[in-house]
């Protein structure tokens, strides 16, 4: 008997990066920065999650930021990104903690802490805020993609409402 093999589509877990999500407040960032991301104010000390599961991908524990010689690359303060199963990169910055055994190649899971809002790095003058991108896989010195491609605006709109969408990968 010859038979085809039907392939489950996978599905990956979204949720909402701060926790929980009615402590935040965020609207459309994408013309305010110039690129696509989205500030995401919550009180300091605020939890931020992974949005899905995946793996650790960037650590900034130190904040080196320093306005005298303004390095882009720098700008984030204390932040982490993470490299979700869904083959998207998450970053989130300007945290005042991250959160213990939260280093690259870690194992996460949707939900678990990486860390605390803050003001770090060049946010240290504004209200405590998550910055949060997504964008390709990408290496240390693509500051620019890293920071964001993908407007995450409408799928923190979703994930806050409780609805599991999959941000496209973007184009290279």
């Amino acid at each position: 008997m010859t038979g085809t093999a039907t392939q489950t589509p996978v599905t990956f877990v979204h949720i909402f990066p701060l926790q929980p999500p009615s402590a935040a407040g965020f609207a459309d960032g994408t013309a305010s920065h110039g690129y696509p991301a989205t500030d995401i104010f919550a009180v300091v000390g605020t939890r931020f999650v992974a949005v899905t599961d995946g793996v650790v991908d960037f650590v900034s524990t130190k904040d080196l930021w320093d306005p005298a010689h303004d390095d882009p690359a720098l700008r984030g303060g204390l932040s982490v990104a993470i490299l979700g199963d869904d083959g998207l990169r998450y970053y989130g910055s300007h945290l005042s903690a991250v959160a213990a055994g939260i280093v690259p190649g870690v194992r996460i899971k949707a939900g678990q802490l990486l860390g605390l809002v803050g003001n770090s790095g060049d946010a240290r003058s504004t209200l405590s805020h998550l910055h949060f991108g997504i964008s390709r896989p990408t290496y240390p010195e693509d500051w620019k993609a890293r920071r964001g491609q993908v407007d995450p605006f409408p799928y923190l709109q979703a994930w806050r409402d409780g609805h599991n969408v999959t941000p496209p990968l973007p184009d290279s």
